[in-house]
């Protein structure tokens, strides 16, 4: 069991995927991103297992969930900045976790 306050310094927050690609250098499918964490932040870099449901062009544009407060994962040949957010589908696949509508970047998952 976590407390409410431990929750709460999670920080997930709103944030667009500006570059996306097929990583090869992976055993399972999965791209290769640059996520937009503006103002302040700048572009991160991580990688996702979401090839199922998404293409690479599809993902482009697109407003996630991404924690931005955990530290830095080697993924093979690159680090991962920050954790995208997701759920399994009932056969197992990644969807992303994304608002319902288009908001500012930056705004902070409660």
């Amino acid at each position: 069991m976590i407390w409410r306050d431990d929750f709460a310094k999670i920080d997930m927050r709103v944030w667009t995927i500006v570059t996306c690609e097929i990583f090869t250098q992976v055993r399972k499918p999965a791209y290769k991103m640059e996520i937009d964490f503006w103002p302040d932040i700048g572009i991160k870099k991580t990688s996702a297992q979401i090839t199922h449901h998404y293409q690479t062009n599809d993902c482009v544009g697109k407003q996630i969930i991404a924690v931005i407060n955990f530290p830095p994962k080697q993924i093979w040949p690159i680090m991962s900045e920050c954790l995208v957010m997701w759920i399994y589908d009932e056969n197992n696949d990644v969807v992303l976790l994304q608002p319902e509508r288009t908001i500012k970047n930056w705004c902070k998952v409660g």
